[in-house]
């Protein structure tokens, strides 16, 4: 429908026609399960009195619309989305009555019922043009307002907004129900993504927090049946941390009048930065063990979002073409308040090892995009939440902040914000103030880095002399094809020589490299080392790759490093080689493995067991996938088994374990972890370990509808249930595969989690052959399929259902034509099949390579 599809010029024209003062909201959360009620009144003023324009609302109805006092045909001025406003006035005043929907896709005003007690919870997400899924708005960031918010709801209910929560005012009986209204104090002027409600009988727990500004009162909610595992002092300890950090470096006072953090049910991201009152996915209530890396990922979201006060909500985009400087920005300013004032002092490691990899990755996809991507229109932005607007633009901010010098970046942003506060900015106004504070001309350094897309690769290339010193050394720096971009690096260069066992690092180079070749006068004459690392402490965004006798070195000493940042460094080079089909994916799973023991880093542990589960799933030869499979399982399970006792790795190495056993012969020792009659010294099987348990048993049919069901009447939650979903999606037979296709695919009545839940137990089987007769399923049911469905459902269907575990030439012909053959499809359709067929066409070319080892 043209009018859900907001273009830029649209956004543009209207900006340069309206002003918008207020919103008053009214809303009727006691209308009925599936709908509620919803009155906006707007003031705003027109510059060309007698022009038209257009208020954003999706409803499934529309009931009245008054403008200036007249009452309009609601018939004739709502449809595709929009509400027709015709000769607007010099001073405008709009009331338009509809009964909205609750959803339970995670978008707009979202509806879910714990299975536990049948307690209903509501929460909003609007980012990006959702907030019209509530009320009548002018849905687009620059066309601030106050917004004043009434609410009826069940007395028994916490409701929160963005202002502080006013003492409920009883309101009778409604439907047996004892109800309440909250009338909210008018915010300040904000853009309406960042607007939110949360309603449902919330648990809380309370706080404050000293700013400069005086106290602000803190909060943090979840469902009842969770409180038992919300661990609100940490989340609170992280939080008065990053308030007294982003206040210091913004020199701004935190702008709102309280903050509130609220754990959700089924959220599709991590979190949102609603103006004080943010939500979070309810995952990071942790209510079985974790990984180290999930609760370091917790501390990264919470600082991510609370930055987002100032760099989003306090100074806003002006359209999203910014989009990337508000997210990248977050990152930015999140991993440097991590290092810096938490426990979490090496997460500019962390971030290299996972963010930096997921940016690399997405950067080589067909849909990669400039970091400053074009926005034109709503349906751009929807797909663009990725690895280049969050990590990409992270590793980039991080390098300007070197350019520039760290203090000039800083005196700009405290700039920034004073000039900017309550506003709406560009790029161009950033930097501006960067180049004011640092004397440096940045136009060149956008165009290079911010305006093209694509990743480099850095190569060391020498020779050496006799004496076995490098008589030549340069840095080659080659790019894609299709993005030949040559960018400029700073970047690290370190020695590396054994010593027994151990790497230890003889020298280090930091150097200036641009262009196709840079000649490096420093390191002739300097002795060659058994391991030469580019980008040493990882400053540079880019590929790099190892010499011949470097990676020997690399392979012979899988343990040699005693840091984590290049240990890291060169398992994300051989990573990247892999991907790349320069090394035999065999050699770096057999790499890894050796790499495994006694690894301690949290996150390089994740990354690495992802990756090597990718490598022998993917880019392994068919002919040796078997082999490879059962070799990666074994071994993890060895590894776990002899672990430290309740280390983190253990913890890891057994999930890993689980989620990767091939072979009917690990039944027994799956069932024996959980009936108890074995353990592992210092790990608890918990509710969680359960569920990986029985999934892998599930997967090897050794568990069937009943013993899953028995599982889930231990647990009977939404997680249980989702958990339960995915386990019989995940069982062995061609039954189990069309059951779980046809509540997922053909049906369309589930949750957003329910559909991911299945969609990962359907891709998971031993037996290919299942998934063959769903290659042309999967394209037939495209077009249907995403029509019907939301962005945040469809993307879940398309990605979630494709049958990636074939990795074969056929697939990729299959999507090939099938992308061919619909030029025309909705962009983000065809970038989600766009980007699973380009992980068959690396895995081919990976296959190819690995079969050459033979």
């Amino acid at each position: 429908m043209p009018g859900k599809n907001l273009t830029r010029d649209e956004a543009a024209l209207r900006a340069s026609l309206l002003r918008v003062e207020t919103y008053d909201v009214t809303l009727d959360l006691t209308t009925g399960p599936e709908t509620f009620r919803t009155v906006s009144s707007v003031r705003f003023t027109c510059s060309e009195p007698g022009a038209e324009s257009f208020i954003d609302l999706i409803a499934d109805s529309v009931e009245r619309v008054t403008l200036n006092g007249v009452e309009l045909d609601p018939a004739a001025v709502f449809a595709d989305s929009r509400v027709t406003l015709p000769g607007l006035a010099a001073d405008n005043e709009l009331t338009v009555a509809a009964t909205g929907r609750y959803t339970n896709t995670g978008e707009g005003l979202h509806r879910f019922v714990d299975p536990v007690d049948n307690e209903v919870y509501l929460y909003t997400q609007f980012e990006v043009p959702d907030s019209r899924r509530m009320f009548a708005v002018f849905e687009q960031p620059d066309l601030k307002a106050s917004f004043h918010f009434t609410v009826t709801a069940p007395a028994h209910w916490k409701v929160i907004s963005n202002s502080p929560t006013p003492p409920p005012v009883p309101g009778g009986v409604v439907d047996h129900t004892e109800v309440a209204t909250w009338d909210f104090p008018p915010t300040k002027r904000i853009s309406s993504y960042i607007t939110a409600l949360i309603a449902g009988p919330y648990d809380e727990v309370r706080d404050q927090v000293a700013t400069r500004n005086g106290v602000v009162p803190l909060g943090v909610f979840c469902r009842k049946s969770l409180t038992q595992y919300l661990d609100a002092d940490n989340i609170f300890d992280c939080t008065k941390r990053g308030f007294a950090f982003f206040e210091e470096q913004f020199d701004q006072p935190y702008p709102f009048e309280k903050y509130d953090q609220v754990f959700t049910p089924e959220y599709n991201m991590g979190a949102m930065e609603n103006a004080g009152a943010v939500t979070f996915t309810e995952v990071y209530v942790f209510r079985s063990k974790v990984s180290e890396a999930k609760v370091e990922r917790r501390a990264l979201t919470i600082l991510h979002e609370l930055a987002h006060m100032w760099f989003g909500n306090l100074v806003t985009m002006k359209w999203w073409d910014d989009l990337w400087l508000n997210e990248s920005f977050a990152e930015w300013a999140s991993t440097t308040c991590q290092a810096e004032a938490t426990q979490w002092t090496s997460a500019w490691t962390t971030f290299g090892t996972a963010e930096k990899a997921w940016a690399y990755a997405q950067d080589q996809l067909t849909s990669t995009h400039p970091i400053a991507a074009d926005m034109r229109h709503l349906e751009d932005v929807e797909v663009n939440f990725d690895g280049i607007t969050y990590a990409k633009g992270a590793s980039v901010l991080k390098q300007l902040v070197a350019y520039v010098g760290r203090e000039p970046f800083v005196t700009a942003l405290r700039e920034y914000f004073a000039k900017h506060a309550w506003g709406n900015t560009t790029l161009a106004d950033l930097l501006g103030e960067l180049e004011r504070a640092s004397g440096r001309e940045l136009t060149s350094w956008s165009k290079l880095w911010l305006e093209t897309a694509g990743v480099n690769t850095l190569r060391p290339v020498f020779e050496v002399a006799p004496d076995g010193t490098y008589s030549s050394f340069a840095v080659e720096q080659t790019a894609a094809a299709d993005y030949p971009t040559l960018r400029p690096h700073r970047l690290g260069i370190g020695l590396y020589n054994r010593e027994g066992s151990s790497l230890v690092r003889v020298g280090y180079h930091e150097v200036d490299v641009d262009g196709a070749r840079t000649e490096l006068a420093e390191l002739v004459g300097v002795a060659q080392p058994d391991l030469l690392l580019l980008n040493d402490d990882d400053l540079a965004y880019a590929k790099i790759r190892l010499d011949p006798r470097s990676l020997r070195t690399a392979l012979d000493l899988p343990r040699g490093f005693q840091d984590s940042l290049p240990r890291s460094l060169v398992l994300g080079a051989t990573w990247d080689m892999t991907r790349d089909a320069e090394m035999p994916a065999r050699d770096f799973v057999r790499f890894v493995l050796d790499s495994l023991p006694g690894e301690s880093d949290s996150t390089l542990l994740r990354v690495l067991l992802s990756q090597i589960t990718t490598a022998a799933r993917l880019y392994t030869a068919p002919g040796h996938r078997a082999e490879t499979a059962a070799l990666l399982s074994s071994t993890l399970h060895g590894l776990a088994e002899t672990a430290e006792p309740g280390s983190d790795a253990q913890f890891q190495l057994l999930e890993a374990w689980a989620n990767t056993t091939v072979d009917r012969a690990d039944e027994e020792p799956l069932r024996a972890l959980l009936s108890g009659t074995a353990a592992l010294p210092g790990l608890t099987i918990d509710t969680e370990l359960r569920w990986t348990l029985i999934r892998a048993l599930a997967a090897l049919g050794a568990a069937d509808a009943a013993e899953i069901q028995a599982e889930l009447d231990r647990d009977p939650t939404s997680t249980g249930r989702e958990r339960a979903a995915e386990a019989l999606a995940a069982r062995p037979t061609a039954e189990a595969k069309a059951e779980a296709w046809a509540k997922a695919v053909e049906r369309n009545d589930l949750s957003n989690q329910m559909v991911q839940a299945i969609g990962s137990g359907f891709r998971r089987t031993t037996d290919l052959s299942l998934l063959e007769p769903y290659v042309e399923k999967y394209h037939a049911m495209l077009l249907e399929a995403w029509a019907a469905r939301s962005v945040a459902i469809g993307e879940r269907v398309v990605g979630g259902f494709y049958p990636f575990d074939l990795a074969d030439s056929s697939l990729k012909a299959a999507s090939d034509a099938w992308l061919a053959a619909h030029r025309d499809a909705p962009a983000g359709l065809a970038r989600t099949v766009a980007e699973n067929r380009d992980t068959i066409t690396r895995a081919l070319l990976a296959q190819a390579r690995d079969a050459e080892r033979d």
